[in-house]
């Protein structure tokens, strides 16, 4: 597959809020909403291949990557603000209604979106989401104050790295260091992991996104790698049942399927908007 248009960047207000934003390509919007710790980057090896079809979007949400990083004060860092941050951007940048993929905990802000602004979700696709409370806590993290000082100053690029490769990627993939380095330095600022302990804590209680469930309208597709070490591959077939009418695609991968295996994922996400345009 060709790469039919170089990416543009350039910053949108949403809420406030300064987004840097990636596209590329023409036709139906599609937007790509990244998932906790990573930024817009993570989608790099599936956006040009599905700029061919549609105009692809990819945001650092706020408080990641190259955003701003606003302070609590101003910026409540829930699943709400999210998606309303996501709403004044669709809105800003005039993509109409758009197809929304949202990944880990995106795909919690993607649900909100759904629910709150149905007029913008034409299609909605949740890749290893955030609906259900994860099996194993973070633990130390959730410390109100051993935990932020852990997570604000001592989590450090080793710690980062063992994550990814034991939680998010599956057991012998060949973990892509200069990508995980990546996340790693946008997230090292104050301002970076200061925006991070909060969403991670805003995010902790998963009853609300689960009372969404029964309101979505638009037609969804859920996209689960079967060794996710983060939330198991059980949950996509929960979410498939309690999301009325949502589509399942199981990949041999681990939390991020787009990342392990990119030309598989955009086979099965084209495939999914292609049968809703038909």
């Amino acid at each position: 597959m060709k790469e039919p248009r170089e990416e543009q960047v350039h910053d949108v207000n949403a809420r406030g809020v300064r987004l840097r934003v990636a596209e590329r390509g023409s036709g139906p919007s599609l937007l790509l909403l990244h998932d906790f710790l990573m930024n817009r980057r993570g989608w790099e090896g599936v956006a040009g291949l599905l700029a061919g079809q549609f105009r692809v979007v990819t945001p650092d949400l706020p408080g990641f990557g190259d955003s701003e990083k606003p302070s609590v004060h101003r910026f409540d860092y829930g699943v709400e603000a999210f998606a309303e941050c996501v709403a004044d951007l669709i809105a800003a940048m005039g993509l109409g209604r758009t197809c929304v993929v949202g990944h880990g905990l995106s795909g919690a802000v993607a649900l909100a979106l759904a629910t709150r602004h149905p007029e913008f979700v034409d299609r909605l696709t949740l890749v290893d989401p955030l609906v259900y409370a994860p099996p194993q806590k973070s633990g130390l993290f959730e410390m109100p104050v051993l935990g932020a000082f852990f997570f604000k100053q001592l989590y450090g690029r080793a710690l980062f790295r063992a994550y990814f490769r034991d939680q998010v990627f599956s057991p012998g993939f060949a973990v892509p260091l200069a990508r995980i380095d990546q996340f790693y330095d946008t997230f090292n600022a104050p301002s970076a992991r200061e925006s991070a302990f909060a969403t991670m804590h805003a995010f902790l209680d998963t009853r609300p996104t689960v009372a969404r469930l029964g309101r979505v309208q638009a037609p969804s597709f859920i996209v689960w790698g079967r060794m996710d070490g983060i939330y198991p591959c059980q949950y996509g077939q929960r979410l498939a049942r309690e999301l009325n009418g949502a589509r399942l695609e199981v990949m041999e991968t681990g939390h991020a399927p787009h990342l392990e295996q990119p030309e598989r994922f955009v086979e099965v996400l084209s495939d999914f908007l292609g049968a809703q345009r038909r």
